[in-house]
């Protein structure tokens, strides 16, 4: 599973990502927050793979993306402002753009995993059962731009720097 956030419409950078998670064979895409336009959908929607993101606070146009979500794009699906969740195999996520929502979400202690984005900075940590993941940014604006790759079964995250 391929986790990413703050994309902010580095098209360039997506496709470097992309690339690394088809290569890699992951089976889904969680995406915390800022696309920012629409045609971010667009790049996402060519992995193939089901993609499921939340809105963040710089995503201006969240009717269009809503409506390319619902009607042109078949693997994506938007869960909206506040937060998502998705059981792939058991393993249960909830995610979120900002970190006061996934706070809330971990705090449920119903999540195998709870990931968030906004921040822009990669941080991974255990509370309690949970794992606590921001992906960091694929954007590049405050560092080099990343993402994780999961494993479900082992809870390993590995840090992909593009």
């Amino acid at each position: 599973m391929a986790v990413m956030s703050d994309s902010h419409d580095n098209i360039w950078n997506m496709r470097k990502a992309l690339a690394v998670i088809k290569k890699r064979n992951a089976a889904i895409i969680i995406h915390c927050g800022d696309f920012v336009a629409p045609f971010m959908l667009k790049e996402l929607e060519q992995a193939q793979i089901p993609v499921h993101g939340v809105f963040g606070n710089n995503d201006g146009e969240r009717h269009l993306l809503t409506q390319f979500s619902l009607t042109t794009f078949s693997h994506i699906t938007l869960h909206g402002r506040m937060a998502g969740e998705v059981e792939l195999d058991g393993f249960k996520i909830g995610f979120a753009h900002e970190p006061v929502i996934a706070d809330g979400l971990l705090y449920r202690k119903k999540y195998d995993m709870v990931c968030f984005g906004h921040s822009h900075t990669y941080t991974e940590e255990r509370i309690g059962q949970t794992l606590l993941l921001n992906p960091g940014e694929i954007m590049g604006k405050d560092g080099r731009p990343g993402f994780a790759l999961v494993n479900i079964v082992t809870g390993k995250c590995e840090h992909i720097l593009i």
